[in-house]
């Protein structure tokens, strides 16, 4: 073995340990924030009933598009970051972090006030088909929270700083720490009596945000990472560019996964009623339960697959895809189980609150598994920074989707022919990846199939 040879395989061997590391401990820690997320559900359905519960939920779905408007740059940011370090290039990797930090604040500032003036200008009631004899303080809800979700919207670039770092569990201890805030502070809420929906929104938006910003001077004004400390002084037109030729990508992206994922709130709540999200989002979080295990096995490959592709690894990529396949066969079987015991598994975690179909619960776990399969080669894609094909198929989903859907259910009346269309628009983007992976593996990959 000559000295390239060993060092690419002193590469891949420290590539495996630090993902098997992250992988380990991002399960013990998501873990505890799926705990977190499936108490609050009981928690903020006491605490508001179901008719309040469907409208925060519809709004919190709202403000992830807030949350996602960053136009790629938090994942630019995780991908130039590890190109960089691959490089060992710590100048540019300082510019890129600097550079991320400060395009974020001037992205949301006029982002925050433009929103604000149509809360205040606009007739919220009617958007959300909600009675202001219900909830008579829905402008403040929607203000307040819009603001913190944008204060948020800047500081958690340090969880993609992280990421870049090939240290996604760290980014996930800042969101379990959040949602663990967020149910003690509900909790509280529920002891006390209150069935404030302002307080809860307060508590979902405020916690999250305090975590964050204890985060940023204990990441960077402590020795190991105060040389990548965002300073004015280091941001670059040139890494700007650079940073918004696949930040874009991705951004577009992330708005086009967000109409897909969450607007089928907003069409359940104004076709059926407010009272249906609430069934719906309890099915999806149930199912999503195998989502967030295979994601926290499969974000760490998304950026040691960047490492890997930039130091032309290949053989350490195709190793862990065979992992990802046998994982796939296991989540199969592990949705099965879920549908057979969803029932008895229903009646302890919400008890006779709210009834859940059991053909809801079919398709529903089939649409999970479908989105699945599918991020199994889009982290993989990610990593290779391959993404024209992934927005082309992701965008045409999206604009096909609403308008099918209010067709479909405005024609039916019937909730579950929505479920049909959710899983028929994302098959395509589903055979696109998998062709796209083995034409990049394989080296037959040319024009728009490795772009």
């Amino acid at each position: 073995m000559d000295d390239k040879d060993l060092r690419q395989h002193d590469e891949s061997s420290r590539r495996t340990k630090l993902l098997k590391h992250n992988i380990v401990a991002s399960f013990a820690i998501k873990g505890w924030s799926v705990a977190m997320q499936f108490l609050l559900v009981p928690l903020t359905l006491h605490c508001l009933g179901a008719y309040e519960n469907g409208l925060w939920m519809t709004i919190s779905s709202m403000l992830l598009w807030i949350d996602n408007l960053d136009i790629g740059l938090g994942n630019g940011l995780r991908n130039k970051l590890a190109e960089h370090l691959a490089h060992n290039d710590i100048d540019k990797a300082r510019r890129v972090v600097a550079s991320t930090f400060f395009m974020l604040i001037v992205l949301i500032v006029p982002v925050c006030v433009l929103i604000n003036i149509l809360i205040w200008n606009v007739d919220v009631y009617s958007f959300f088909n909600v009675d202001d004899k219900i909830v008579n303080d829905l402008r403040t809800v929607l203000s307040l929270t819009t603001i913190m979700v944008c204060f948020t919207f800047v500081f958690k670039f340090i969880g993609n700083f992280y990421m870049g770092l090939q240290l996604p569990a760290v980014n996930n201890l800042f969101v379990a720490l959040g949602h663990t805030l967020t149910v003690l502070g509900v909790g509280a809420a529920y002891l006390c009596g209150s069935r404030s929906l302002l307080l809860i929104a307060a508590v979902y938006t405020v916690s999250p945000l305090c975590i964050y910003l204890i985060s940023y001077p204990v990441t960077f004004y402590g020795r190991k990472y105060s040389q990548l400390r965002p300073k004015f002084t280091n941001v670059t037109s040139s890494m700007v560019k650079e940073l918004l030729n696949i930040g874009v990508k991705f951004f577009v992206l992330q708005i086009a996964g967000i109409v897909l994922f969450m607007s089928s709130n907003i069409i359940i709540s104004r076709l059926f009623s407010p009272d249906m999200v609430t069934p719906y989002q309890i099915s999806y979080r149930y199912f999503s339960a195998v989502l967030l295990v295979f994601t926290i096995i499969c974000v760490p490959y998304w950026t040691a697959t960047t490492d890997a592709y930039q130091r032309k690894d290949k053989e350490w990529i195709i190793r862990s895809s065979r992992i990802l396949n046998r994982l796939i066969a296991f989540a199969a079987g592990l949705m099965v189980v879920m549908v057979v015991l969803s029932k008895p598994v229903y009646k302890i975690w919400i008890g006779d609150v709210v009834e859940i179909p059991l053909p809801m619960t079919l398709f529903m776990a089939l649409y999970v598994m479908i989105l699945t399969v599918s991020l199994r080669y889009s982290y993989i894609l990610n990593g290779f920074g391959t993404l024209n094909l992934q927005l082309i198929m992701t965008v045409l989903a999206a604009v096909l989707f609403i308008p099918i859907s209010i067709w479909v259910g405005t024609a039916t009346k019937d909730i579950n022919y929505l479920f049909v269309v959710m899983c028929l628009v994302h098959l395509p983007g589903l055979i696109v990846n998998y062709v796209q992976y083995h034409k990049i593996i394989n080296g037959k990959a040319k024009g728009i199939w490795i772009k």
